[in-house]
């Protein structure tokens, strides 16, 4: 697997005025902020129909949760981190106003019709979204001969792949093994979240913390994106026997290698680094529940939800406040509200858990606790970052 390096520092160009409107400047502004709005409204709501304290359904399902999840919030962040890192690695302009808006616009739009009746149109505008991302990145990686980053587009046209699979099964239009629906994309996901961790948590953490090397080793490395991959394969094959088993029993040794190669224990005194390092910990610890559900015993449930609550909303929260401080020109420091939203989210992951999997009988209740504790997080984010992603950096930069 090539390196793929991710700078932080924006290209020269024009830049508006300190203060001024800018949420159509750079793709992490209207992504960063929709996607923390989603979050924070719709887990709750969904929680609160799953607990049964809504009378009426007022949501679709649990396969709504699940693709509002991957494919609205999970899936914006990605494209909202790829179109600021994508501008970097190419110096050339990724979708910036009235092609970023209509971008948003798209997004938004699909959040609305996948909860009507109107399927066909919900798969065309949900679908769309991630290939025209994919087009708007591609666009700047080729003018800018980033080949190397390529990767990512292929990343984003599978998601595109997999969210049209999942749709056309919901319809009826499309007859596919269970294995091959919401597992696959998670699968992917994991993926693509595992490749930009390797890449950023180290750089961030021997940026955040004097003195500290975390290591990068190309071996451990291949091994570890490598047994995700075979995950992929085995879930989109349907591989027979004891084989899942042994690439997860790799895939859980190789992941607690590499986290534990980065120190996590030394990075304690900045916020901005531990929380990604805390966030990771998920990964070996959803690998080992998917192990234990493989075998036998274990809720399958509980390791998506350290997948998704845990790794994925982990890692997004902490890099969606790391990336949106400098990208808008303050210091790379968290504060009191940024630890709580970071302490919030990890408690939600853990009653999600943790809860059920030592009381299967709580399991509505710990899923309540858990919705309002995630919604908590990034409440708080969108309370302190919201107005700073609308308005311009405020050291006169571009971005």
């Amino acid at each position: 697997m090539a390196t793929v390096f991710i700078p932080l520092t924006e290209p020269i160009g024009r830049a508006p005025r300190p203060g001024q409107f800018a949420l159509w400047a750079l793709g992490f502004r209207p992504f960063y902020l929709l996607a923390a709005a989603l979050a924070a409204l719709s887990v709750p709501l969904w929680a609160l129909q799953f607990s049964g304290w809504l009378g009426t359904p007022v949501l679709r399902g649990s396969v709504w949760h699940a693709h509002e999840m991957l494919f609205g919030f999970t899936l914006a962040v990605v494209v909202g981190f790829l179109f600021t890192a994508g501008r970097n690695w190419s110096g050339q302009p990724t979708p910036q106003g009235r092609g970023l808006m209509a971008l948003a616009g798209l997004w938004l739009l699909g959040r609305v019709l996948v909860l009507t009746p109107w399927a066909v149109a919900a798969l065309v505008v949900n679908v769309a979204f991630p290939l025209l991302a994919a087009w708007g990145l591609w666009r700047a990686l080729r003018a800018g001969g980033s080949r190397r980053n390529y990767f990512f587009v292929g990343l984003l046209v599978a998601l595109a792949v997999a969210c049209a699979a999942l749709h056309l099964t919901q319809m009826g239009a499309l007859v596919l093994p269970a294995r091959l629906g919401l597992p696959v994309a998670l699968d992917l996901m994991m993926f693509i979240v595992a490749v930009m961790a390797g890449r950023v948590v180290p750089m961030f953490t021997n940026n955040g913390i004097a003195g500290l090397q975390a290591s990068r080793h190309a071996p451990l490395e291949r091994v570890a994106l490598g047994s995700v991959l075979a995950l992929l394969a085995c879930d989109l094959l349907g591989a027979p026997g004891p084989l899942p088993a042994v690439v997860l029993l790799t895939a859980l040794a190789a992941h607690t290698a590499r986290w534990w190669c980065w120190q996590p224990w030394r990075t304690a005194s900045n916020p901005l680094v531990w929380v990604l390092h805390l966030a990771y910990a998920w990964l070996p610890v959803h690998l080992a529940l998917r192990l234990g559900s493989e075998l036998g015993g274990v809720p399958p449930g509980l390791a998506t939800h350290a997948l998704t609550v845990g790794l994925i909303g982990g890692m997004t929260l902490g890099m969606m406040t790391r990336t949106a401080l400098g990208h808008t020109g303050r210091p790379l420091r968290a504060g009191r509200l940024e630890v709580t939203a970071y302490l919030s989210v990890t408690a939600a992951a853990l009653v999600r858990v943790g809860v059920p999997l030592l009381w299967p009988a709580l399991l509505p209740q710990a899923a309540l606790v858990s919705a309002l504790l995630w919604s908590l997080a990034y409440t708080l984010y969108l309370w302190r970052y919201g107005p700073w992603l609308c308005r311009a950096r405020v050291d006169g930069q571009p971005g």
